[in-house]
């Protein structure tokens, strides 16, 4: 496990930036597993920025990304696939048929998750996989008690994930109950993972999930496990590591 610690979220999402920068620069057909939120949203202006400046090549990487809710279809304003459009594919030069996000349209779960695995075998696996983290140590969707062993599958959200999101919704009815996630045991083979956190709401979980029990209550304490973990924190974030 690598800790590297930044001065601010601004300078957290240039550091972070920079890793995926390198990933796709030492091998430009790479699969990135890629996360939505306010987490990540500064890496990816920053990408978008050296793409700009000529300095970074989307045009054959493959991206897969975490999760998405269950009923929404990818042209709603609040789907895990609009954001990613807004966000990020829409100003790179990525290619459409290389994006991939769960299926949210779809109600056949196991159909939707089959095919999800089947993808990420397809392209040979994750290279490099961001992440974010909740309050309650959660990554993608893996709620805690989550088992270590799933493949990507319908999860349930908890009480706490539903409050974090319904800032995006118009009423909290709104929010929708379930969703599609990539399961741990698929985010543990990933080459690389790329951990990132930032604000004083995160310090308490950064430091469980990195130094407390590897528990399924804290879902992201797995990836103590994992051969190449790299972890960013801004300041606040870190404020309780050793």
């Amino acid at each position: 496990m690598k800790i590297i610690r930044a001065n601010s979220y601004q300078d957290m999402s240039r550091k972070a930036a920079n890793l995926i920068s390198a990933q796709v620069i030492m091998k430009p057909n790479c699969v990135l597993g890629l996360a939505t939120g306010s987490s990540p949203e500064g890496i990816y202006k920053q990408l978008i920025d050296w793409y700009n400046k000529d300095d970074i090549d989307f045009s054959q990487v493959t991206s897969i990304n975490l999760d998405e809710y269950v009923g929404l279809s990818h042209d709603h304003e609040q789907s895990y696939w609009h954001f990613m459009q807004k966000h990020f594919f829409e100003h790179i030069n990525i290619r459409q048929d290389h994006i991939f996000v769960p299926d949210g349209s779809n109600p056949d779960a196991e159909e939707v998750c089959r095919n999800y695995d089947q993808i990420i075998q397809r392209f040979g696996g994750i290279d490099l996989q961001l992440l974010g983290i909740g309050v309650d140590g959660h990554i993608g969707f893996n709620e805690p008690g989550a088992a270590f062993e799933l493949g990507t599958h319908k999860v349930r959200l908890q009480e706490s994930t539903i409050q974090a999101n319904k800032r995006f919704f118009e009423s909290e009815d709104e929010v929708p109950k379930e969703a599609y996630t990539m399961g741990i045991k698929t985010i543990m083979q990933a080459h690389k993972v790329l951990l990132i956190a930032s604000g004083s709401a995160k310090a308490t979980i950064i430091r469980d999930a990195l130094y407390g029990p590897v528990t399924p209550q804290v879902p992201a304490s797995i990836l103590q496990m994992h051969p190449d973990l790299t972890v960013v924190v801004d300041r606040e974030a870190g404020a309780l590591l050793p």
